[in-house]
């Protein structure tokens, strides 16, 4: 199969269970073909982005000890590692021209993107709960529209939605792991592993298709698409030790870790 093809089977089938196939063998790219870039991912009504409004919020805390709040919480999640795994694909598609090694790797993250959507359905349907009994956020998506080159991407998904994923998913290792939730907190155990490998993926791409000699901060605030900012890129409690794993510097951690919103009155003038 080629990789253009994984790709478009991803962004144009309507169920899960296309969209999270593993391809047999390894994938060529022989065939890139034009760019192309598609308003939305095909999906079943349920989980159309359409419906992407008024969808519940993360439980607190305080509200994990309930089956029905944990599997409010892998909806959410299996959704956005969903969102991630349609992103991806349609970065194949609309920057085809991405070295071959670039479009390789992308792949191999895809495969785990799918492994954590899985994870979290069988969570979620073990709790009781379906995907698609409530509407689906489009946030990641919306956001990873703005992109219009393939460093506003990499600054955008692997540097800021998985960057902070290194500690939303400690986070939430922790609440499960409160409420006695074992294959729960197991699963973001895994996936904050991953994120370390998907980070290190975005940044070292970003340094070797960056101009030479740029710092890395510059580089990454340069392609980050506002509304998103810096501080989008972490969570609650900063992990410096996964990010240091991921190749960032003490000089990038600080500022990362500094980052603030920017005023509300700076936002109207930008």
């Amino acid at each position: 199969m080629e990789i253009r093809e994984f790709a478009e089977r991803i962004l144009f089938s309507e169920t899960l269970e296309a969209k999270l196939l593993v391809p047999e063998g390894e994938l060529t790219d022989e065939r890139p073909g034009g760019a192309l870039r598609i308003p939305e991912p095909e999906r079943i009504d349920a989980l159309s982005l359409h419906r992407a409004r008024g969808g519940p919020k993360m439980p607190t805390p305080d509200r994990f000890a309930l089956d029905e709040s944990r599997a409010i919480a892998h909806h959410i999640m299996a959704n956005h590692e969903l969102q991630a795994l349609e992103v991806m694909a349609w970065t194949l598609l609309a920057f085809p021209d991405a070295p071959t090694s670039f479009r390789r790797g992308q792949v191999g993250v895809m495969l785990e993107e799918q492994r954590h959507t899985r994870w979290h359905l069988a969570r979620l349907e073990h709790l009781g709960g379906w995907f698609g009994q409530f509407p689906p956020s489009g946030y990641v998506w919306r956001r990873a529209m703005q992109s219009e080159s393939l460093l506003d991407y990499l600054a955008c998904i692997p540097l800021t939605f998985e960057g902070g994923n290194l500690d939303h998913s400690l986070e939430f290792e922790q609440r499960f792991a409160r409420v006695g939730d074992r294959p729960g907190a197991q699963i973001m155990g895994a996936i904050h592993r991953d994120e370390i490998t998907h980070v290190a993926f975005g940044l070292s791409w970003l340094k070797r298709l960056g101009p030479e000699g740029m710092l890395d901060w510059e580089l990454y605030q340069r392609h980050l698409r506002w509304p998103l900012e810096p501080f989008k890129a972490k969570g609650r409690e900063f992990d410096r030790e996964s990010r240091r794993k991921a190749g960032m510097s003490d000089a990038f951690l600080d500022l990362i870790e500094r980052a603030q919103p920017t005023p509300r009155q700076a936002r109207g003038a930008r």
